[in-house]
This record gives structure tokens, C-alpha cells and sequence, in this order.
């Protein structure tokens, strides 16, 4: 097993090193210049998309509301709030001003990605529609590019087993156990009963319970967070300069902080934002590809604020909270450090950070079930959903109680070589992308000359 480990950690630094990083903005830049930075400008468009009651109308499953969701349930998690304590530990504060660098060039590659799952995807025999990045390279690049597909189903499925099952589950246990003396194997219990209540409703019912969990979580979560910026208000403009500042000058070691070079926060920031947001890995289309919506383009306005929302809105209160209280001082990490850096603006804060990560994690357990189980239906066909979902239920005790430092290892790469093929079609297909958007476009501004030569005609 040593020698297992040791193999898959030098794999995991090729994997998360310099290539895909490179990989990763280089993607998400080029599409933002290919699309003329249409997905920073039209952030207002896709919340204005996102409440419109009659965004629903058009064909597929569950609402755009619920699709984005079920794709924030699986995003925001552990990456938010031990993610981005771990980033800051190792690079620096100046690895939260790679996170937004991140998830700015990231919300054109979630963009695209949604546009891509509606434009190609698919409808089984129950009605139910499927896509993702495997049905966009099957319908968008041809059969000779299927294996491409195969791959990215294969990883991600293995990978759903890792990242979004029993590490979320022993996140739960351990936040629990540690905060309210919970015992795993009853934390383990309930996991297993509430995930089993849920996945036997389907889609529709992880999206309802999405729906409601993760908006309610995530405000109260950025409402605490703005109590603890509120009472260190005068430090927030300091905060923000050194984090600027610490991203591209290297920062000394002081206090428990072991000091940081550029190369660091860069690495740092942009892995774990990537983790955070998921922007590129390909899991997030998979659920855009169920949404009711008249045409790609409009769901992918509403897919890249799941990007904004998870990174620029919920990471930035957990990085600006570390650094203004000096949490990232001392010698703790992950969500101790968190934990530790809520407590001490706010008495309790700390039940606060583990309530949130306990819920945050359930619901990444319910996103990425749904994740795993279209891969492999992609892969095996429907007939591998249900030993799939009885699988799912007999992870969760097993990540609640072991310890999962090679599972996280493993997850962790996984979530790259998942990466790989997505960025790929990516590429190839964004000529299909911008294609698309252009054409909408243009529809919306004939529809705008026409509201207008009307409202002159009656008016005359």
C-alpha cells in the first residue's frame, strides 16, 4: 500500500502540476476572449434568468433554478471551507486573489460547458434527459472521439465514489464527533437512511432538496461570515491590499505561517479554487444537461453564476475571515483553522462553520450521486443505476468510519484525469460555443428592433 501511495502522490503532482493548471486557465481564457468576456458582462443577465418565472417553459426536466442548485449541492462543500484555509496556509494569502483569478476565466468555461450538455443532450427511454461531457463528445465530435467520452465517464464515476461520497460522509462524522460528541457510526446511520430517502426519488427529488438546502445554507454561511467582516470592518481594505499584494510578491515566514513564494499562492489558488468551483472538470453540465430552458445559451448564463456564487461570493467570506483575524498565523489548517477563525469574532463560531460543513457535505453526497450514476449509465446503460445507488449507501458508513487519507489521494486525482478529456471537447467544440452565442445574439437584438419599431407604430 506504501508503495501504492507513493506511486499515486507523484502521479497526482503530474497531474495537478504545472500542464493542467496551465490547461485550465488557458481554457477558460481563451473562451472568455473568444466570447468577448460575455459571461463577466451578462452576470446580471443570468440572475435576471435566473428568477424569471417563465424561464421554465421550455423542454427538459427539472427548473434552471434547481438544475444550478443541484450543481452548487455537489460544488459548494469542504472545498469552501477547509479548501480554501489549506490554500491560504500553503500559498499565502494571495492564493484567494488566484482563487477569484480562477473562477473569473472559470465562469467562461461553465458557460460553455452548459451550453455544450443542452445543445447535445440526450433523452432515455424514461423521458428523463441526460447529458454531460460524455454526450457532448459523442454527439459533438463524432463517433471516432467516443472513447474520449468513455474516459471521462470512467473517471468520473470512480472519482463520485471519492470526492463526492466518502469523503464528504467522513467530513460529516468528523465535524460532528469533534463539535457535538456525535458517534461516526450514528452520524453513518442517518447518512445512509437521509441519502437512501432521497435517491430513491430521483433527479427530481435531489434538485427539490437542493433547492431549498443550499440557498438557505449558503446565506446563513454568508451571513455569518459578514458579522466576523462587519466586526474587523476596518481591516478589510488592509486584508484585500495584502492579499493583492501576497499574490504576486513572495511572503515571509511569521508566526505559525512557514512563508510562501509566488509559484506557491499561484499553484495553490488555482487548485484549490478549481476544486472549489469545479469550473472545467466537467461535473456541473452533467446537471445543467436536465433544465427546462428555451435554448443552451440561457442556461448557460444561469450555469456560470454557479462559479461567481461558489467562489467569489462563499470562498472570499472564508479567505477574508482567515486572514482579517489572523487565523492564518497560526499553525492550524483545513476546516480546524476555519472553525478557529469564526470563533474568534463571533462566540460559537465555530458550531456555525461545523453545522455548515456537515450540510454542505450531505448535499455534495446527493450532487454527485446523481454525478456518478449518469456516468455510469453512460457507461453500462440503466440497468446499472440501482446497483450503483446500493453501492452509493454502503460508501457512506465505510467513509464515515475509516480513515481516508489514500481516498482523498485518489479522489484528488481522479478530479484531474476528469479534467483531461473535458478540456479537450472543450476546445473542439468551441467553435460550436461561439456559434451559438453568436446567433442568440443576434435573435435578441432583431427581437429588441421589433419591440421597438412597435412601440413607434402605436405611438403614431
Amino acid at each position: 500500500m506504501e508503495l501504492i501511495t507513493t506511486w499515486l502522490s507523484e502521479l497526482n503532482g503530474i497531474v495537478w502540476g504545472v500542464p493542467m493548471l496551465v490547461g485550465i486557465l488557458g481554457v477558460g481564457i481563451y473562451m472568455q476572449i473568444r466570447l468577448a468576456f460575455l459571461p463577466i458582462r451578462k452576470i446580471g443577465t443570468g440572475f435576471r434568468l435566473l428568477f424569471q418565472k417563465n424561464e421554465s417553459r421550455g423542454e427538459g426536466q427539472i427548473s434552471p433554478f434547481n438544475a444550478l442548485m443541484t450543481a452548487l449541492s455537489a460544488t459548494i462543500g469542504t472545498g469552501n471551507i477547509a479548501g480554501v484555509a489549506t490554500a491560504v496556509v500553503m500559498g499565502g494569502p494571495g492564493a484567494l486573489f488566484w482563487m477569484w483569478m480562477t473562477a473569473l476565466v472559470g465562469m467562461a468555461t461553465k458557460y460553455s460547458e452548459a451550453v455544450l450538455a443542452v445543445r447535445f443532450r440526450e433523452v432515455d427511454k424514461y423521458g428523463q434527459y441526460i447529458g454531460g461531457p460524455m454526450y457532448y463528445i459523442k454527439n459533438g465530435l463524432g463517433p471516432k472521439w467516443i472513447w474520449l467520452g468513455t474516459l471521462f465517464a470512467f473517471f468520473g464515476a470512480c472519482a463520485s465514489f471519492g470526492i463526492g461520497n466518502t469523503v464528504q460522509a467522513n467530513s460529516v462524522a468528523d465535524v460532528l464527533e469533534s463539535n457535538f460528541g456525535v458517534h461516526k457510526w450514528l452520524t453513518a446511520g442517518v447518512l445512509v437512511l437521509l441519502v437512501g430517502a432521497v435517491l430513491i426519488g430521483g433527479l427530481r427529488r435531489i434538485s427539490d432538496v437542493a433547492g431549498k438546502l443550499v440557498p438557505f445554507m449558503t446565506v446563513a454561511y454568508f451571513g455569518a461570515g459578514l458579522i466576523v467582516l462587519g466586526i474587523y470592518f476596518t481591516q478589510i481594505p488592509a486584508a484585500i491590499s495584502l492579499v493583492v499584494t501576497s499574490a504576486f510578491n513572495p511572503v515571509a515566514a511569521q508566526g505559525g505561517f512557514a512563508g510562501a513564494a509566488v509559484w506557491a499562492a499561484i499553484r495553490f489558488g488555482v487548485a484549490r479554487g478549481v476544486f472549489s468551483n469545479e469550473a472545467g472538470l466537467g461535473s456541473a453540465p452533467i446537471a445543467h444537461a436536465a433544465a427546462k430552458t428555451q435554448n443552451p445559451i440561457r442556461q448557460g448564463l444561469i450555469a456560470m453564476l454557479g462559479t461567481f456564487i461558489d467562489t467569489i461570493i462563499v470562498c472570499s467570506v472564508t479567505g477574508l475571515t482567515i486572514i482579517i483575524t489572523g487565523g492564518w498565523l497560526t499553525s492550524q489548517t483545513g476546516a480546524t483553522l476555519t472553525a478557529f477563525s469564526f470563533q474568534s469574532a463571533i462566540p460559537g463560531g465555530n458550531y456555525i462553520v461545523a453545522i455548515a460543513l456537515a450540510v454542505f457535505a450531505f448535499t455534495t453526497i446527493l450532487g454527485w450521486s446523481f454525478y456518478g450514476e449518469k456516468c455510469v449509465q453512460y457507461l453500462f446503460g440503466l440497468r446499472a443505476i440501482k446497483p450503483f445507488r446500493v453501492l452509493w449507501l454502503i460508501a457512506l458508513p465505510i467513509g464515515a468510519t475509516q480513515s481516508l487519507d489514500f481516498v482523498w489521494l485518489l479522489a484528488d486525482t481522479l478530479n484531474a484525469m476528469m479534467a483531461i478529456p473535458n478540456l479537450i471537447a472543450l476546445l473542439l467544440l468551441s467553435p460550436v460555443v461561439y456559434r451559438l452565442t453568436r446567433d442568440h445574439i443576434k435573435d435578441v437584438n432583431a427581437d429588441s428592433i421589433d419591440m421597438a419599431k412597435q412601440l413607434y407604430d402605436n405611438k403614431s
